[in-house]
């Protein structure tokens, strides 16, 4: 490898307008290809198999109303309600964004306060006439029996009328029976007339009261009849009555049904109770990781035109969050930085200018690449910041390991295009081994089965594999274009000197003790209680994602947030959407009680202010529910809010054969944190596998990598510790921009552990390579920690302090999101260069003595010679160690 590297050095010195040529063209091509093919990245993030993706999936296919993306706009006033003409000026401006391509509607907040008023209006006017109309059923039911109560006295009267009639008619009947019988027995015995003639008379009387009571009867039969007749009204009456009833008992359900969500979704409103704030939610035709930049642009330029001194506007993240930016002020300032970094070591400004004119080609073709890809494959905004930020950190260090290497060699007398070939074959081979133990350590955060995780580590990946080749090739032919102006005035001068070469040769001072053999039981002790202080705060980190309050306070973002927590509750800020899925169609007439029994069992739960009965399905099997929590998003009892709502589950189950699922920002952050918590013991683990496998390899012992990788795990805990004290707690939150401490970026723990893993990997390299080199060469093994630290320490700190300055400038970004990841880094450099790999390991090393290069006779004999630092290189060329 380092003959083949030597050989690819010298051409590229002596093709060195080729060989720029060529990595120009290159650049030219995937600015083109950014150009041509670019899309969109997205602040959130999925994994799929997750539960709150699963719902999100099921929605996208049963109901795809339900998965559309959406954004909020506040309007606010700093004094006064909105007056009608301002209220009629935004209705207007918010008609137009609703006809902007990709908007599939706008929620105007008068219109929906409106309709909640009105709602709630007809609910008290239900209540009053169903009132009214029950009193009317009681005086209608007094009516009808009252009415009957009458008939039954009537009828009574009658029957008793009847009765005397009855008895006089039998009494008379027997009175002309016996008169007939008086009358056959005169007749019979031919008496005379004047004894028949007065039983005649008596018989007519009879006769003539039978009669009367005849019409009697008639009288009370039509008597009956009219009491059938006024019986058969007032049934009739009565069956309306019921009727009546019945509907106001179904109005008394609706109306129940009505209050009971009037009082689940009190809490909820568009415009605030003191009149100064309103939300206008904007719905998106698609899901919002698909919402086009025309799109979200077009809205916020079209509503942003209402501003003035009377009326603020404001947008929410999904609108305004934009990844156009890779690199601002706080990046500028740390590539300055690095820039500085490089001029104090170096002492030119043309040996300064190279590496980072070499970073910025690898992080220009990379990025381009990645921007590129973002057309086609779905990527998170993280995703080329992180290629951006490896980039420039990585690209400078391992140029600055070639350009030091090479500014030695010319400083001892070497020619210069031989001392670039040697340089690239030396160095440039600890550069690729370096690289790619970075490269794997990227690429293996494939293994944790996340993928956009594993798409930001491909990329980062890519990024430090230009970075090697850029290193190999570019900055070779840099060195060969500026020649020996990479030496300060003063260096050049002194190439005359013999002196001054054998010098050049050999670090001064090479056997001078360093303070981890100095006193290395007080460096083993004093690094170990302090990283052991630092990695505290790690046991207490909790994951999740920041929420627009954690935004910088300037930004539109962060005031919407904060309008809308203000007026509405922060939970305003981070709904969580239940979905309940039925077997079977609910009629219309069931909807309204299911959706208030299905409510009112979220609107138990602790931590709820308000239940939104959102929307149906169109084939009235799935129910969604928007639940407004009464902490913010990113608080603990939200989190825990969303299990007590997965509580309900088994009960929503049992009770109505139905499906419960969660979904939204947070129900994403907690099940995408599990995610990546199951995941970071694999990853961990295949981590430190690699580093103690590639260890023994290079190094030939068994206690060297266990060291180096006790030292990148007391690294990564002391790094979590920091991110946790800053970003969770709060500590030093003025300085770094956190006004508004929260959870941990999910993903930060994975992405930390592969990158610091890797770079840790350098240093102990860099280092650790020096050390192994003096001690087979026959010096002690204090003289020989002694001797590789001086030969790698100057340029280990300046590689160290360029990543600080870099990943540090990135802890400034206008990103949320990167901000954590650009400070743990930073720390974690600092923390891993400075206090393990300088101190900590050998101070032990220093104590352990010969044992720190034991290896067993049978494995040294099958390990293969990588000849990391080009040793075989350098005794072909005859030259000292430099």
């Amino acid at each position: 490898m380092a003959n083949l590297l030597y050989k690819l050095g010298l051409f590229s010195a002596r093709k060195a307008w080729t060989v720029i040529s060529a990595w120009l063209i290159l650049l030219a091509i995937t600015v083109g290809l950014m150009v041509s093919f670019a899309g969109k990245l997205s602040s959130s993030m999925s994994i799929d198999g997750i539960p709150a993706q699963d719902v999100i999936d099921r929605l996208q296919d049963s109901f795809p109303e339900a998965a559309r993306g959406q954004g909020q706009v506040v309007f606010h006033k700093a004094s006064g309600e909105f007056t009608e003409p301002e209220k009629q000026m935004i209705t207007e401006a918010l008609e137009e964004a609703a006809a902007v391509e990709g908007v599939a509607e706008v929620l105007n907040p008068f219109e929906v306060a409106r309709e909640i008023s009105d709602q709630r209006q007809e609910l008290a006017d239900a209540e009053a006439e169903l009132a009214q109309a029950k009193l009317d059923l009681a005086d209608g039911q007094k009516q009808i029996d009252d009415g009957l109560a009458k008939l039954e006295d009537s009828l009574a009267e009658l029957e008793e009328q009847a009765d005397q009639l009855a008895d006089q008619r039998n009494a008379l009947e027997q009175n002309l029976e016996s008169i007939e019988a008086g009358l056959l027995q005169l007749e019979a015995g031919g008496a005379p007339v004047t004894m028949i003639a007065p039983l005649e008379a008596n018989q007519q009387q009879v006769l003539g009261g039978l009669a009367q009571i005849e019409a009697g009867e008639q009288a009370i039969e039509a008597g009956r009849q009219q009491i059938a007749e006024g019986r058969i009204e007032l049934e009739t009456a009565q069956s309306e009555l019921e009727q009546a009833r019945v509907e106001v008992a179904d109005g008394e359900k609706q109306l129940e049904v009505g209050q009971r969500l009037m009082v689940v979704t009190e809490n909820f409103g568009t415009v605030s109770a003191n009149g100064i704030t309103a939300v206008a939610t904007v719905q998106f035709s698609v899901p919002v990781n698909d919402v086009s930049d025309v799109t979200t642009d077009g809205v916020v330029e079209l509503l942003s035109e209402l501003r003035s001194d009377e009326i603020a506007v404001e947008f929410s993240q999904s609108l305004t969050t934009s990844f156009s930016e890779l690199l601002g002020p706080g990046e500028i300032i740390g590539l300055v930085t690095a820039a500085i970094v490089l001029f104090v070591m170096l002492g030119t400004l043309i040996a300064a200018g190279l590496p980072v004119l070499s970073a910025i080609l690898g992080v220009g073709i990379s990025a381009s690449i990645t921007m590129a890809l973002s057309g086609t494959i779905e990527m998170t905004s993280t995703t080329p910041i992180l290629g951006v930020m490896l980039g420039l950190a990585v690209g400078i260090d391992y140029s600055l390991f070639l350009i030091n290497r090479h500014r030695k060699q010319l400083r001892t007398g070497m020619e210069i295009r031989e001392s670039i070939g040697l340089a690239t074959g030396t160095s440039g081979n600890a550069v690729t081994f370096a690289g790619l133990t970075v490269i794997i350590a990227l690429a293996a955060l494939n293994l944790t089965g996340i993928g956009f995780l594993g798409l930001m580590g491909t990329m980062g990946a890519l990024a430090i594999a230009l970075a090697v080749l850029i290193a190999l090739t570019f900055t070779p032919a840099l060195l060969s274009v500026v020649g020996l102006r990479v030496l300060s005035s003063k260096e050049r001068k002194s190439l005359a000197s013999q002196a001054e070469r054998e010098a050049a040769s050999e670090p001064k001072n090479a056997l001078r003790p360093v303070l981890a053999t100095k006193h290395p039981v007080l460096a083993v002790l004093g690094v170990g209680a302090l990283l052991a202080v630092l990695a505290i705060p790690a046991g207490e980190m909790r994951l999740g994602l920041p929420d627009g309050g954690s935004e910088p306070t300037d930004s539109t973002t962060y005031r919407a947030y904060t309008l809308v927590s203000e007026n509405f509750g922060a939970g305003a800020n981070g709904q969580v959407s239940a979905v309940v899925t039925l077997p079977s169609a609910v009629s219309e007439d069931d909807q309204a009680q299911l959706q208030a029994d299905l409510a009112e069992r979220f609107f138990a739960l602790e931590n709820v202010s308000a239940v939104l009965p959102a929307a149906v399905s169109d084939d009235s099997k799935t129910f969604l529910f928007q639940i407004v929590p009464v902490t913010g998003p990113a608080t603990l009892e939200t989190e825990e809010l969303i299990f007590d709502v997965r509580g309900l589950s088994e009960e929503i189950r049992s009770e109505f054969d139905g499906e419960l699922g969660v979904t939204g920002i947070t129900a994403t952050n907690i099940d995408i944190s599990d995610k990546l918590s199951e995941a970071l013991p694999l990853y961990l683990g295949t981590v430190l596998l690699l580093s103690l496998l590639l260890l023994i390899l290079v190094f030939r012992s068994i206690l060297v990598p266990l060291l180096a990788t006790a030292g990148f795990l007391l690294t990564v805990f002391a790094t979590f510790g920091a991110v946790v004290a800053v970003y969770q707690w709060g500590w030093l939150g003025a300085l770094f921009g956190v006004h508004s401490p929260g959870p941990i970026l999910n993903f930060l723990p994975t992405i930390l552990i592969g990158i610091l893993f890797g770079l840790a990997m350098d240093y102990q390299l860099f280092l650790a390579s020096g050390i192994r080199e003096a001690y087979v060469h026959g010096k002690s093994p204090i003289d020989a920690i002694n001797f590789g630290v001086h030969l790698s320490r100057s340029v280990v700190i300046a590689a160290a302090l360029i990543m600080i300055t870099v990943f540090g400038g990135f802890a400034f970004n206008h990103l949320t999101l990167v901000r954590p990841i650009g400070f743990g880094l930073a720390f974690g450099v600092l923390v891993d260069a400075f206090l393990v790999r300088l101190i900590l390991v050998p101070a032990i090393m220093s104590l352990v003595g010969d044992k720190a290069w034991w290896i067993p006779k049978w494995l040294d004999k099958i390990l293969p010679n990588v000849d990391v630092e080009g040793s075989s290189l350098e005794r072909k060329a005859e030259l000292p160690k430099s």
